[in-house]
């Protein structure tokens, strides 16, 4: 598990990323987003980019799946995020996972549906941490004694992270409350 220091250039390969999918499904996106670690100045991260694509509704996806096989984006599986105060099939943590072309820049596409749970959670938590420094400082500390413990388990890696995610989370939902949060418009 290697974690860099944060890099400007992530923000333009996501912008890049995001302008290739938006050419090839247009039309069935009402947003695409950068989340994650590398959304986050600051923020040291895996030097992966993390892209939230939203969707009216993930029933039927061909009108976004088929145009972005035909650009290269391999074809991924629905799955479900993780929230412990949710059932494990919820509707409101499923979302369909994608990657990036073969020898593409290495990127994770999560395809979720537009007013869902986890499509709200990943936006809140990127904008929460890019507010609030000391929380962003504290989970960079935890990322990277995660990485020390797991160097090569991505698992063991999110076994120790899942928890913390949850914990920020309920930060970020009274700071969205008080705040009167709305996710920033998309960047295009």
């Amino acid at each position: 598990m290697v974690l860099l220091p944060y890099r400007e250039s992530w923000a333009d390969e996501f912008t890049e990323i995001a302008r290739r999918i938006r050419a090839a499904a247009g039309p069935a996106i009402l947003r695409i987003d950068h989340i994650g670690s590398t959304a986050v100045p600051g923020l040291s991260a895996k030097d992966v980019i993390d892209i939230q694509v939203t969707v009216p509704t993930l029933d039927d996806v061909t009108e976004l799946t088929r145009p972005l096989w035909q650009a290269g984006f391999r074809q991924g599986a629905f799955e479900y995020d993780v929230y412990h105060a949710l059932p494990e099939q919820s509707a409101e943590l499923r979302k369909l996972y994608l990657r990036e072309p073969l020898g593409g820049r290495r990127t994770h596409i999560h395809v979720r549906e537009a007013g869902r749970f986890n499509a709200r959670f990943a936006l809140l938590f990127r904008d929460y941490l890019r507010a609030h420094a000391p929380a962003r400082q504290e989970y960079e500390l935890l990322k990277t004694r995660a990485a020390t413990v797991f160097p090569d388990s991505i698992e063991g890696y999110l076994y120790l992270k899942e928890p913390v995610f949850h914990l920020i989370y309920q930060a970020a939902e009274c700071w969205a409350s008080q705040m009167r949060w709305a996710p920033a418009p998309e960047v295009r």
